[in-house]
């Protein structure tokens, strides 16, 4: 009778209690690092009320309670340096979970450029090394106008071994070169993005003595608003680019301008790289006053030896401002749509030929002056054989138009990266912030100092670690010697982020500026640097 009782007791719902699935953020999964000699800090959600129970290893285990809001956050002693756990959350289990060094690399695109792009100066190091005790987290990148998140989409922990190419450059030096001083694994946090100001990474509430910050914010807090302007956006760039591409001949014409058979003897002459003509006669990148925006075509014919043809090869083409396509003897081999990423396509085996080959260069320019980077490589390559493109070219304007539609970036928005990608990770313990940006607050240098320090603070306060060292890396040099206005500017900046580590305490600033490249905003020497930002660490 009782048992009876028991048993339909059980299907009156709310009668019995059913324990939730606990949810850990991203960041705490399997693979991570975890900041040696520091409390061991883990937290998530589950059912308000619900006791969950925390055991590392084969070590005594610790429950903790959810507050009514459902989330949970417990500290437990800090992990064996060097050692490598399992730790059972509930009915969750995170493996190999190593104890070393962690460090928050954050900024814009100098600390976000991958190691892929700098394998020109680095490509044996990086494709003899491996190491699985170096391991990285890339924090996905995500704006939020409305909240600070406690999360981030799915993604996890990868050593590098496993996702060597896509580290930053910058974070992989580093940790490498911490790695061989102490022999401890290393930790990534990647939270950067291209282009992005100060003021997106400082939280809202914080940049309240900045009211033009928080005004900006305020114009773009109404999603429907920012939806509208991205469709309009979306249709001005269709009708841009459909007029373009409508009324450029060598796209039309009965043979094609890229085609090999095209007789292009009747195109102006042009050096590739200075872009002047033979003839005396101006540059094909303006007209005499203004830069001509639209599709510009070049094409040059090159011998090549019996020892290069219907092998499969490499065309580079240096860096192009703005957008490419690129084709050889009529095969398409690549595009590239903005001016900084290096131009290394691929020629397919059965392409090249032995004697005349041909390549043309289709280039869009949407805004600026459009032209061939100086001082990057232009050659085919086939094995230890190389060819140059550098010289002549024949030249022609494919079509002429305005400048292409402007286009709103919502990460560059005050507040917006804090919310969506600091919030989430700020409270994961670290060694230390590296901190790379800059750039794109040249031109407003004279309030960087006030809001730096104000996200330095910020970081420290969110994190609950009031001395958390930043590492400033100062900006590399850049610009051509003649643009003397444009290298006083930096040179400013560069003693802005100097006065921020001096007036700050527990914050460096780290050289760089001795590895500019003047014709490249992301200089490829992130080794060095690395290995500077490596000994501020472990002083």
């Amino acid at each position: 009778m009782n048992r009876l009782i028991l048993l339909c007791s059980a299907l009156i719902p709310g009668f019995i209690t059913v324990q939730a699935e606990v949810k850990l953020p991203q960041i705490i999964s399997d693979g991570m690092v975890v900041q040696r000699d520091r409390p061991l800090t883990l937290w998530g959600t589950a059912n308000p009320g619900e006791e969950i129970d925390i055991k590392v290893a084969k070590g005594k285990k610790t429950t903790v309670t959810a507050n009514p809001d459902g989330k949970w956050h417990a500290e437990l002693p800090a992990l064996k340096t060097g050692k490598t756990y399992t730790i059972e959350i509930g009915d969750k289990t995170v493996t190999d979970v190593a104890v070393g060094d962690v460090l928050l690399c954050s900024g814009q695109s100098n600390m976000e450029l991958p190691v892929n792009r700098v394998t020109d100066m680095f490509a044996d190091e990086i494709a003899s090394y491996s190491n699985p005790a170096i391991r990285h987290f890339i924090v996905p990148k995500e704006f939020d106008f409305d909240k600070e998140r406690t999360d981030v989409s799915p993604t996890q922990w990868k050593s590098v071994d496993e996702d060597a190419m896509n580290f930053s450059a910058l974070a992989y030096f580093t940790a490498k070169a911490m790695n061989e001083k102490t022999g401890l694994p290393v930790g990534i946090i990647n939270a950067s993005w291209g282009g992005t100001p100060v003021e997106s990474w400082i939280s809202e509430e914080k940049l309240a003595p900045f009211p033009r910050a928080v005004n900006q914010k305020r114009i773009y807090n109404d999603a429907a608003y920012r939806d509208h302007i991205k469709k309009v956006e979306g249709e001005n760039y269709s009708h841009w680019n459909a007029t373009m591409w409508a009324s450029d001949p060598g796209l039309h014409s009965d043979v094609k301008w890229y085609s090999p058979d095209f007789d292009d003897s009747d195109w102006a002459v042009t050096d590739l790289i200075s872009g002047t003509f033979t003839d005396g006669n101006g540059r094909w990148s303006n007209n005499g006053q203004n830069p001509v925006n639209g599709s510009h075509w070049l094409r040059k014919n090159i011998d090549l030896p019996a020892s290069m043809a219907g092998k499969e090869g490499i065309i580079r083409m240096g860096c192009i401002v703005d957008a490419d396509s690129v084709y050889v003897n009529g095969t398409f081999v690549g595009t590239t749509g903005y001016q900084y990423p290096p131009r290394i396509y691929k020629i397919p085996a059965g392409v090249l030929r032995e004697g005349k080959n041909n390549v043309t260069v289709r280039l869009i320019s949407q805004n600026g002056n459009p032209h061939f980077v100086a001082e990057k490589p232009y050659k085919i390559i086939v094995g230890d054989e190389s060819v140059s493109l550098e010289g002549k070219w024949r030249y022609h304007l494919g079509t002429p138009m305005p400048q292409g539609p402007g286009m709103m970036f919502y990460c560059y928005i005050p507040a917006v990266l804090y919310n969506g990608m600091i919030s989430p990770v700020i409270t994961y313990p670290v060694r230390g912030t590296v901190w790379y940006q800059g750039e794109s607050n040249v031109d407003r240098r004279n309030e960087y100092a006030p809001l730096l320090k104000t996200m330095i603070a910020n970081w420290r306060e969110a994190s609950g670690d009031a001395q958390m060292p930043f590492y400033i890396v100062e900006l590399a040099d850049f610009l051509h010697p003649s643009d003397k206005g444009g290298r006083a500017a930096w040179a400013e900046m560069r003693k802005v982020q100097a006065q921020v580590a001096d007036e700050t305490d527990n914050a460096v600033l780290i050289r760089n500026s001795d590895l500019g490249e003047w014709n490249d905003i992301h200089p490829l020497d992130k080794k060095t640097l690395g290995n500077r930002v490596a000994d501020a660490v472990l002083k």
